[in-house]
């Protein structure tokens, strides 16, 4: 994800590369240089690059996923003094399913029965994904009553496929979305930083950066 985002960058005329890091470098001077941060890394990572940018004042964008609650309540503790883009899922095209997967459970949710099914890569550490326990969430928010059970599938190098299924007696609804590359994801986190770093404070989604 780093890398794709550094190389979108540098294709974007909207944007300069202030600088980059990776494990065992020390962030400080890298984040005191940047207007904004845009943090794909690990939880412990992301909760210490946040307090950072709190210091200086930075804007954030994380699309860290596998945070704990206490870990979420720090990133909205720090949102009261930075801005701060915080999503499970930088995809326009995800976030597109966030919410017609929130409309149809709105007229659905009561009388069918909701699964969620999310595939990716081997090497991702969290399960199920942020954006299947997202899904989830907006389903249940919307009037689902009954248990959604997720399904995570780790395989090969998948980038990311999410399948939402509405089943009753009498119909099924699949809504599902598949990443064919991390671009999506990359795109999405550059046009989060282009909006955030316009914002003096507060904890924001890709939908608000969407208007969606």
């Amino acid at each position: 994800m780093g890398q794709r985002i550094l190389a979108l960058a540098k294709n974007d005329p909207q944007i300069s590369v202030s600088g980059q890091f990776d494990i065992g470098e020390n962030p400080e001077a890298f984040i005191k240089a940047c207007d904004c941060l845009v943090e794909f890394t690990a939880p412990h990572a992301t909760i210490e690059h946040l307090a950072l940018c709190e210091k200086y004042k930075k804007a954030i964008v994380i699309g860290t996923t596998g945070l704990s609650d206490a870990e979420k309540g720090k990133i909205r503790s720090a949102s009261a003094k930075i801005p701060v883009v915080f999503s499970p899922n930088m995809s326009v095209g995800v976030n597109l399913l966030f919410k017609m997967v929130k409309d149809v459970a709105s007229v659905f949710g009561k009388d069918h029965n909701i699964s969620i099914t999310e595939a990716h890569h081997v090497h991702k550490k969290d399960s199920p994904s942020g954006t299947a326990k997202e899904l989830s969430r907006i389903a249940k928010e919307a009037g689902a009553t009954a248990d959604i059970p997720i399904k995570a599938i780790r395989e090969g190098e998948i980038v990311g496929d999410h399948t939402v299924i509405f089943d009753s007696p009498l119909d099924t609804i699949t809504i599902s979305h598949s990443a064919k590359t991390r671009d999506i994801l990359a795109g999405g986190a550059l046009v989060a930083a282009k909006f955030i770093t316009k914002k003096p404070k507060g904890l924001f989604t890709m939908q608000d950066v969407l208007g969606i």
